[in-house]
């Protein structure tokens, strides 16, 4: 032993290297518990996304069944029309359940907003599931499931960004298109198996639809089960119980969970000082004009993919291509495509890449594979219906599934992420409510207008979206910003564009201050 060296600092030193690793430890275990919480309050609320889907792509099937033509008696030249009825008016109670959602959530919160959506789809699809004979009661049970369906949709992206921690906020936010996938390849797919499977009769078409109702009931009683957003408790004044429920979130109390909710408090209160008073006219602040401009352009950029419209007439697009006898598996196969496509994003991609990135490369790789699938149709048309499916109609299948791929990698979850995160707390409601009803215009226009473009100028189509696809490259480039990585509330400085000459207010925008409001909440 050396001379003049106590033996107990030795013991005193292994005792605060323990306590290190300890301290350690608990971090880490919080961390991930925190993230277990989030994925879970996440996945709850993206049952949503599921309803919107299923719904969407269970009706197609279900209208040409030949049990439902009888129970509700109508001929098969009158099919199309209520095929194309049964999905513009749900797409009509969607885009008005976006508006209604908006002062509901603003007053109740994002859980109970939930809650009540959930109970109105319910009604609505009890209501398409009963077999009255009658195609006005359907229409009607579709119009009130469009009403929740489109409140879920302002709902969903709204609460999983504000619940999520910003380094997985990308990953949780990509759960809307993760579940929207894992929705329509199951409604593909139990289309196909009641085609299959099941004998002509009431049955036949009432299980499709009724399937809808249990994962209904799960998003209601599940949000029931999880915490309400922080932020809009901070926003009503209910700080104590908004850190509660951030500490709850984010898997215990830390420096980094009293650093976020200082940073909430403080960007909730600039909000406040910046806009007191200004109501509706916030929206004509320029950053929030900017921020709406792009919600709405992206709305759109998103449907000119043309993904949406292969979802929507997936059969009649692959017999467009050739696919013969064979449309109703591919089509199967076309969800599992999406499922695993945006699984791929959600494990691999979002936390790699930027938002811009994704909206450019993803556009680009849609427009290229349009452009062959155009110049394999215009070259090698179509066979007669009964023929054996063609090597050049396996070709455009493919590149099917890769522009299919290609949009669950990158427009798909992305927009959504982007529409989630880019308000500020104050009108993140009508901002959300704003985008999403876009999006369901835009998906009404572009699901009018493919069936006709598919019949009229067949491989013209797929030409047209892909010149779309390299328009929005350019749009992507210069118009969006890059918000990867930031908080919530360090969006204001993303966007800034000098809100404050409204009021001749000339502070800067500072919520990194050491005086931010909250801390002496998270002090008490």
């Amino acid at each position: 032993m050396e001379v003049g060296v106590d033996p107990r600092s030795w013991l005193s030193a292994g005792q605060a290297s323990s306590e290190v690793a300890n301290l350690r430890k608990y971090i880490t275990m919080g961390i991930l518990l925190g993230n277990f919480r989030a994925t879970y309050v996440v996945v709850i609320c993206c049952i949503g996304s599921f309803l919107f889907s299923y719904d969407t792509g269970i009706v197609g099937g279900v209208l040409t069944l030949e049990a439902f033509q009888k129970d509700f008696n109508y001929t098969k030249t009158q099919a199309k029309s209520i095929n194309a009825n049964a999905v513009s008016i749900l797409q009509a109670g969607a885009f008005f359940g976006c508006f209604v959602i908006w002062p509901i959530t603003a007053r109740l919160g994002r859980r109970w907003s939930m809650v009540i959506s959930s109970v109105v789809f319910i009604v609505g699809g009890i209501l398409q599931v009963i077999n009255t004979g009658s195609i006005g009661c359907f229409y009607a049970g579709r119009i009130i499931a469009g009403f929740g369906v489109g409140a879920a949709t302002v709902l969903v992206p709204m609460y999983s960004a504000e619940m999520a921690p910003k380094n997985i906020r990308g990953q949780l936010g990509s759960g809307f298109q993760l579940f929207f996938a894992i929705g329509v390849c199951t409604s593909y797919w139990v289309n196909y198996g009641v085609q299959k499977h099941m004998q002509p009769s009431t049955k036949q078409w009432q299980i499709p639809i009724g399937l809808q109702l249990l994962p209904g009931g799960l998003l209601g009683l599940g949000m029931i089960l999880v915490k309400e957003s922080p932020r809009w408790l901070v926003k009503k004044g209910r700080n104590a119980e908004a850190l509660e429920n951030l500490v709850w979130v984010r898997g215990g109390d830390s420096e980094e969970v009293q650093d976020e909710f200082a940073e909430i408090v403080a960007g909730i209160e600039e909000e406040r000082r910046v806009s007191e008073g200004l109501t509706w006219k916030e929206l004509l602040l320029p950053s929030n004009r900017y921020r709406l401009f792009i919600t709405i352009t992206m709305q759109l950029a998103a449907q000119l993919t043309g993904n949406t419209s292969l979802a929507y007439y997936a059969p009649q697009i692959f017999t467009s291509v050739g696919a013969g006898n064979s449309t109703a598996l591919i089509t199967g196969f076309f969800g599992v495509v999406k499922v695993v496509a945006v699984s791929t994003f959600c494990i691999f991609v979002v936390g790699r890449i930027g938002r811009k990135t994704a909206f450019m490369g993803g556009a680009a790789a849609m427009g290229t594979f349009m452009l062959i699938i155009a110049i394999i149709v215009a070259k090698f048309p179509p066979g007669k219906p009964g023929d054996s499916i063609s090597h050049s109609a396996i070709a455009a299948v493919l590149m099917v599934y890769c522009e299919s791929a290609s949009y669950n990698l990158s427009w798909g979850p992305v927009a959504w992420i982007y529409l989630g995160e880019i308000f500020p707390t104050r009108i993140r409601e009508i901002g959300i409510a704003v985008g999403a009803a876009s999006q369901w215009l835009f998906n009404f226009a572009l699901s009018q207008i493919t069936p006709y473009a598919v019949t009229n100028i067949g491989w013209r189509t797929f030409l047209m979206f892909a010149i779309f696809n390299y328009a929005i490259i350019v749009y992507s480039f210069f118009v969006m910003r890059e918000t990867a990585g930031k908080s919530l509330e360090e969006m204001e400085e993303v966007f800034f564009r000098g809100d404050r000459a409204l009021k001749g207010d000339n502070v800067d925008i500072d919520t990194q201050s050491s005086n931010e409001p909250g801390r002496d909440i998270i002090k008490t």
